[in-house]
């Protein structure tokens, strides 16, 4: 896959602020690519700019992905819940509460 392809889903990642999370196919949407998701977790996997907070993209139902786990299981939603995103009981991200929305006023 191309590098162009991988940095423009990098800038998107970037503009996700703490404590909101977006997912693959909200990126893939944004990058104006909307049928490469699967794409953007690639690119997120293999991502070791620090300056993409990859932790951020979780999938279409809030699950947090073991590839995001460095240091020990749990990484992700660490990271997460530091930044005050919340989890609903069966472990998922609260989306209707996290998601972020690019162009909301």
């Amino acid at each position: 896959m191309s590098g162009r392809v991988f940095a423009a889903f990098y800038d998107v990642v970037r503009r996700i602020p703490a404590g909101k999370v977006a997912t693959y196919g909200q990126v893939a949407r944004l990058a104006g690519m909307p049928r490469c998701a699967r794409t953007v977790g690639y690119a997120m996997a293999g991502c070791r700019d620090r300056s993409v907070p990859c932790h951020r993209v979780v999938d279409r139902f809030g699950g947090t992905k073991a590839c995001f786990d460095t240091y020990a299981p749990g990484t992700q939603r660490a990271m997460l819940e530091a930044e005050g995103v919340a989890f609903r009981p069966d472990g998922t991200v609260d989306l209707e509460r996290c998601r972020w929305v690019p162009f909301e006023a």
